[in-house]
């Protein structure tokens, strides 16, 4: 559970910094291989637009910030 809870936060502090000129797409590949080199499975990431409620934790935002990118466990 710790190591979750420092992924998602340093995901969440890098994922939005350098998202702003990326696609959706390509960040969601990035953060996925993130999760998967700190030996975090069984997770999904959504993409989904900004302001809509998701279950989840948001890791990242794109598309200018109109959209954000969901981290669920499980």
């Amino acid at each position: 559970m710790k190591k979750f809870i420092l992924a998602a936060g340093l995901l969440s502090l890098a994922g939005t910094t350098f998202a702003q000129g990326k696609s959706c797409d390509e960040l969601k590949a990035e953060i996925s291989a993130k999760l998967d080199a700190k030996g975090i499975a069984n997770y999904t990431l959504e993409i989904v637009d900004k302001g809509t409620a998701a279950d989840g934790k948001v890791v990242g935002t794109c598309e200018k910030g109109s959209k954000q990118i969901v981290y669920k466990q499980g």
